[in-house]
């Protein structure tokens, strides 16, 4: 299975097929996704990318991360698993109404 890479510091304008295209340069790219915000569909200036071996992932981190991408410099790098965030209720310490 390849690398999952995280895209950091994207232009608000760049789509999944820019940057599908900006990585294809670098190896198979297996999918693309850029996060969006869940309330106004807009990008939230960063994504996803996975690429079909180790050693093309490694190359794009290479040749991407600080890169000048829309006037702004890429973060690229390897992406950490998603932490677990449960829903439950908050704990409010204590203090509750009497």
């Amino acid at each position: 299975m390849g690398k999952k890479l995280y895209v950091g510091n994207l232009s608000y304008d760049v789509d999944n097929v820019a940057l599908e295209q900006l990585f294809s340069q670098h190896g198979k790219v297996e999918s693309v996704q850029i996060i969006q915000d869940r309330d106004t569909g807009r990008s939230k200036g960063f994504g996803f990318v996975e690429m079909g071996s180790d050693a093309e992932a490694q190359a794009a981190i290479t040749a991407l991360n600080g890169q000048q991408h829309s006037g702004r410099a890429l973060t690229v790098n390897e992406a950490k698993p998603r932490e677990d965030r449960s829903r439950g209720t908050g704990g409010g310490g204590g203090r509750g109404r009497y």
